[in-house]
């Protein structure tokens, strides 16, 4: 039966290499590490993150504006199916009143399933191109979530890669020091001469 001794590597022992404190402190380190560290980035960067998509999504809405308009040509009767994430759209023809009274048509994209005649809301850029819709508050928090969780994990593996490359070599210098430790004691156990 094996006996496991809590916190040998911090005590003093004829027994402990440099090593085994070189270990110990790593493990420390490590721990702190992941337990401070990786929630402190991954925070860090969720907020970098939030504070960039706000501003793109600013930008985009300053250079779009969105319009209600009628939808003028026939949308295909496919069923509405979810591809990459997103719902399949169509490019049709759409028709609006602009404010002064003026009428306008354009191609836009619009939902599967809808039907001609049906009120759309559309986006337009500063050129009068079909763009998509700026991102709301949800898809700004999506992605403040995503990066942030990227940023902690990605500290997570760092850290541990580390420690694995500490470990590697306190190993190696462990299985060194009892190498020349037991050159000096072997003599004396087995009566040969170094």
């Amino acid at each position: 039966m094996r006996t496991r001794v809590r916190g040998w590597r911090w005590r003093r022992s004829p027994l402990r290499r440099r090593s085994d404190v070189v270990e110990a402190w790593t493990v420390l380190a490590v721990a702190v590490l992941m337990l401070l560290g990786a929630p402190l980035i991954g925070a860090l960067v969720g907020r970098w993150a939030h504070d960039d998509a706000r501003a793109m999504a600013a930008e985009q809405r300053s250079e779009r504006h969105r319009v209600r308009a009628e939808v003028v040509s026939t949308v295909p009767d496919s069923a509405p199916t979810v591809q990459g994430g997103r719902e399949r759209s169509y490019r049709v023809t759409v028709r609006w009143t602009e404010a002064g009274g003026a009428v306008r048509t354009a191609t836009a994209r619009v939902p599967a399933g809808t039907d001609k005649g049906e009120k759309v809301d559309v986006w337009f850029d500063s050129r009068g191109r079909s763009a998509p819709a700026p991102p709301d508050e949800s898809a700004i928090w999506q992605h403040t979530l995503v990066m942030g969780a990227c940023g902690a994990g990605a500290t997570i593996v760092v850290v541990l890669l580390g420690h694995s490359l500490v470990r590697r070599v306190a190993v190696r210098h462990r299985l060194a020091e009892w190498e020349r430790d037991w050159a000096l004691t072997e003599p004396q156990w087995t009566r040969r001469r170094a």
